[in-house]
């Protein structure tokens, strides 16, 4: 699988648990943070479940 990079863009505050508890399995803990992922299924599906608080660097 290909090394994805991503970084958020919006805070988790005023957001549904759900969303906090998938940025933070992401890895995220703070803003304009850049973390590398593996482009696996189950990390596709998270980028796309909080994908209007993140932005894919290519």
């Amino acid at each position: 699988m290909a090394i994805i990079k991503i970084k958020q863009i919006k805070s988790g505050i005023d957001r549904p648990e759900v969303q906090k508890r998938t940025l933070r399995a992401l890895g995220f803990s703070k803003m304009n943070q850049v973390i590398e992922a593996e482009g696996s299924p189950q990390v596709l599906g998270m980028i796309n479940r909080v994908k209007h608080l993140l932005e894919v660097i290519k």
